[in-house]
């Protein structure tokens, strides 16, 4: 599901850029000026100054261009929850590590600071490995109590490009698909580290209504 290191989300920004920028091109056409009436025999007509053309519409920035430009992150404090599976049971392994986190959040008595995220931090064609991260408002500033399965960390940081993914779990591959293809026509090198950001609570894998932020960390 979510894809080896190489999974799609610009294919959907630089779809919608090329038809933005048809749609655009199309609608730029210069108007020509209407004609001007023959004077009157019996007089000449006084000159008349030539019509000035309109100003050329200025281009519109493409705004998935825009919003994909590399920016830094930076880390907070989390509770996190390790784990691995494969590909295909992807989705079933974060939302259970995400439970486990989120009970170590209810134990620990500390205040969550952002939306849950899922740090892929070693991939290869077959299996991953991931940290389930709750964001916290504030580090605790002594021992807390989590449970036996979680731990105080941080959220990735470092230079990153933000995709965006709004449909099914299921189908996110694609969306990586069209982030490798971006990266790889702007020159951008990916780190091997990617988080995910789950933006609302779908209601399984195949809910079109899930809202996914996705961070590819580059070199």
């Amino acid at each position: 599901m979510l894809a080896n290191a190489g999974r799609t989300f610009a294919a959907l920004a630089l779809g919608a850029a090329l038809a933005l920028a048809a749609q655009a091109s199309a609608q730029t056409a210069a108007t020509p000026a209407p004609a001007t009436p023959a004077p009157a025999p019996a007089a000449p007509a006084p000159s008349t100054p030539a019509a000035t053309p309109p100003a050329a519409a200025q281009q519109p920035v493409d705004p998935a261009e825009a919003a994909a430009q590399p920016f830094e992150v930076k880390s907070r404090p989390a509770i996190v929850v390790s784990g691995a599976a494969k590909w295909e049971d992807g989705y079933k392994a974060i939302t259970a590590a995400l439970v486990k986190a989120r009970a170590a959040l209810a134990k620990s008595g500390l205040k969550e600071g952002g939306r849950p995220v899922a740090a892929f931090v070693d991939t290869d064609d077959d299996n991953f490995k991931f940290q389930a991260m709750i964001p916290l408002d504030a580090a605790p500033s002594g021992a807390v109590d989590l449970g036996p399965y979680a731990k105080i960390g941080e959220t990735p940081a470092g230079r990153a490009i933000k995709f965006q993914h709004r449909g099914a779990y299921d189908d996110v591959d694609s969306t990586y698909e069209a982030i490798t293809a971006f990266l790889d026509e702007k020159g951008y090198e990916a780190q091997n580290v990617f988080v995910e950001e789950y933006l609302n609570d779908p209601k399984g894998a195949d809910d079109s209504a899930l809202e996914l932020a996705i961070y590819v960390f580059i070199k």
